[in-house]
């Protein structure tokens, strides 16, 4: 039963993915193709490097949380920077390639120069994670060539049509980590270091740049569920998993294996469609219609 995969971006959500993966292996279906946008291209490049869900878990727990964020003097305009990431991306990916990989694997990010999505899927991994990872005005873009690149989820959250790309007749199986239409934009948090007092905090809160913080954080929610839902629909992946993940901010400190839980949960709930998406006259019409 083979499948290819479209992990979604979504910060800390992007756990999830981990147990999306545990249970697809479980219930015995082979992933051979991984497409990722954002936290959903660094989970994916682990998989497709040969790291078992298990493996990947066992990483995410021992990353240093606090420390990811750090800036390096070469990086660009941001309000956090990588350092810490990229760190952390030395040790678990290293100088891999694209062509090191043991899964056809791609990523997607946004070249602010002209506009595009641009899809990465050769030379540096490491590279192409920072690119895809590279949220607009919170982490510096990432500069390969002559592209100035920030997050794929800015154009394409889900990357279903890259899935696709990269194995044309298999049935996609796409993680969805947004929020559905029609639910209210979550206020913003404010993330401040333990040792302030929660009295300063709330001041700070009340203030008006604060406040305008959190009116532009919201709409750029609305607008990237927006987006999401739009791609869903002209690109009709086959199998939809949607982790009840809604409560978890993008940069939350969270436990891997809590929210991990809660993306086998959302594949157990699609089991159904997932049988049917790889039943024999399924997969026919798809390979006839790659044909025409």
């Amino acid at each position: 039963m083979d499948i290819s995969v479209a992990l979604g971006g979504g910060g800390a959500k992007g756990n999830s993915h981990i147990g999306v993966l545990r249970r697809l292996e479980k219930e015995g279906y082979h992933i051979r193709a991984v497409a990722g946008t954002s936290f959903g291209g660094i989970v994916g490049s682990l998989y497709a490097a040969g790291y078992t869900p298990d493996q990947i878990e066992e990483s995410f727990l021992k990353i240093d949380q606090t420390k990811l964020y750090g800036r390096r003097h070469h990086e660009g305009p941001s309000l956090l920077g990588l350092a810490g990431v990229s760190q952390w991306l030395d040790e678990v990916i290293g100088e891999r390639t694209f062509s090191d990989m043991k899964l056809p694997f791609a990523v997607t990010a946004v070249d602010l120069k002209c506009g595009c999505e641009v899809i990465l899927s050769e030379g540096s991994v490491k590279d192409a994670l920072l690119s895809t990872i590279a949220l607009p005005g919170i982490f510096p873009p990432f500069l390969i060539n002559d592209w100035e690149l920030v997050d794929g989820g800015v154009l394409n959250p889900v990357p279903v049509s890259v899935a696709r790309i990269l194995a044309p007749n298999l049935p996609v199986v796409a993680v969805v980590l947004t929020a559905p239409m029609g639910q209210p934009a979550r206020a913003w948090g404010m993330s401040m270091p333990s040792m302030v007092p929660r009295v300063i905090v709330d001041r700070i809160s009340r203030l008006n740049l604060a406040q305008a913080m959190d009116i532009f954080m919201r709409s750029l929610d609305v607008g990237n569920r927006a987006m999401a839902e739009y791609r869903l629909a002209v690109d009709a992946p086959e199998v939809l998993v949607r982790p009840d993940v809604s409560n978890i901010e993008l940069l939350d400190r969270v436990d891997p294996r809590e929210v991990a839980l809660l993306g086998e949960q959302a594949l157990e709930a699609v089991l159904p469609d997932l049988k049917r998406a790889v039943a024999w006259p399924a997969r026919l019409g798809r390979w006839i219609g790659a044909k025409a």
